[in-house]
């Protein structure tokens, strides 16, 4: 059972990266087809966002109360009737009514998934999974360039990535009875092997004195940003999601703009950094149990300040920034998974699924504000700010995540030190 459903959620993950590149592969012709300007496209994913933040939100009651699998088996479910309600829209108004549910089926399936993980599973099967998603992430656009070039049109990849959701929502209603019987790890301490404050003991004290009494009470969103640590590990996850995406938007446009690489070349970086992170999230997964996801974090964001300062180094060669670009995206790979598995660890089993809720609105957030923000400050200062920009996010990203590590260790110790 446990390696069956496992495998289920190893064809979910892909499933949540497929839609996740639809857009912005096909608007080049949709936006022809559909008769408004290319900007348009920024209210749709805005919409979409939107949609996948409130539902983040909503993850932690819905998922108390129908369990994670009903969940996840509904939200894709509502991903899929949305793409399929895309490749039959004939108008952008009618895109704008099937982006709701396209984002609200998003968001509540990544939070109820990435929690269930976090809880269920260990580290490295975290790092794998999120390296799964970049794998369907990736195939997408491919399957938007077929439906293209093939004569079928724009429409077709919605409706071929839209059954494909279908026959997933299918698999995912037969597995429910086994979400129930995978029973929860026991997590090691976030600092991995020789952490503070590893013992069991000392956790699970932590867990009866601050958590909720009953089991399954709802937390309200007020309570969990109340729980001690909560805001700094969202500043982290906020800066993290915010490097990568505006990284993935403007990384190419500033390496053509201000380091005179050709576009050609720019693109085939570009596109090296979200490889970087698919393929070192595979790699995290062989040691992460061993390292543990405090030091995956740290080496995260210190491997992408070098990355960074690759990029900003004024040299005669572009060789050096299109290096850094390839080794910020190495070092981005493990820090969001992390992050998640963390938090039953950091916060306590109870309040995950209500922490990874809002985790996940910060995370959207960050990757829907920051790459219009940073275009609005290239067009007052220019490109040349894009890995100062970078450095804030890594520097935010990092002294967050430290401080989180040194309340928790705190927190966890004082048990123990009162014996």
């Amino acid at each position: 059972m446990y390696s069956l459903l496992l495998a289920i959620i190893y064809v979910a993950f892909v499933s949540l990266g497929l839609p996740d590149s639809l857009v912005g592969a096909g608007w080049p012709v949709m936006h022809e087809d559909l008769g408004v300007p290319v900007a348009f496209a920024g209210l749709l994913t805005m919409i979409i966002a939107g949609g996948t933040i409130l539902s983040s939100l909503a993850s932690e009651r819905l998922t108390r109360r129908f369990g994670a699998g009903v969940v996840t088996a509904v939200s894709v479910g509502l991903t899929a009737a949305a793409l399929v309600g895309f490749s039959v829209s004939g108008s952008f108004w009618l895109l704008c009514l099937w982006a709701v549910p396209y984002g609200l089926g998003a968001g509540a399936v990544d939070a109820a998934l990435n929690n269930y993980v976090a809880l269920h599973y260990a580290a490295r099967h975290m790092n794998w999974l999120h390296s799964f998603w970049g794998v369907g992430a990736s195939i997408s656009p491919f399957i938007m360039s077929y439906a293209i070039t093939s004569g079928l049109g724009w429409s077709s990849a919605y409706q071929i990535v839209g059954i494909t959701q279908a026959v997933l929502t299918v698999a995912l209603v037969v597995s429910l009875p086994l979400w129930g019987k995978v029973h929860p790890v026991r997590p090691a301490y976030a600092g991995g092997a020789g952490g503070a404050g590893g013992p069991d003991r000392a956790r699970e004290a932590h867990e009866a004195e601050h958590e909720p009494s009953a089991a399954g009470a709802h937390v309200p969103l007020a309570q969990a940003l109340r729980i001690p640590g909560v805001t700094l590990v969202l500043a982290a996850f906020f800066a993290y999601c915010a490097l990568e995406s505006t990284s993935i938007l403007w990384a190419s446009t500033y390496l053509v703009t201000d380091r005179g690489v050709t576009p050609a070349t720019a693109a085939a970086f570009g596109s090296l950094f979200l490889l970087g992170i698919t393929g070192g999230r595979f790699l995290a997964g062989f040691f992460a149990d061993r390292v543990g996801d405090k030091h995956l974090i740290r080496g995260g964001f210190v491997t992408v300040g070098v990355g960074v300062l690759m990029i900003a180094v004024p040299v005669g060669t572009d060789v050096l920034a299109l290096a850094g670009l390839v080794v910020a995206g190495l070092g981005s790979a493990p820090v969001y998974p992390a992050i998640i598995h963390s938090t039953p660890v950091n916060f306590g089993r109870r309040s995950s699924q209500a922490i990874i809720g809002i985790q996940m609105a910060a995370a959207y957030t960050g990757s829907t504000l920051a790459p219009p923000l940073f275009g609005a400050l290239s067009t007052w200062a220019g490109t040349w700010v894009f890995p100062l920009f970078l450095a804030v996010l890594v520097v935010l990203g990092l002294v967050m995540s430290e401080r989180l590590n040194r309340l928790v260790a705190r927190r966890a110790a004082a048990p123990v030190q009162r014996r």
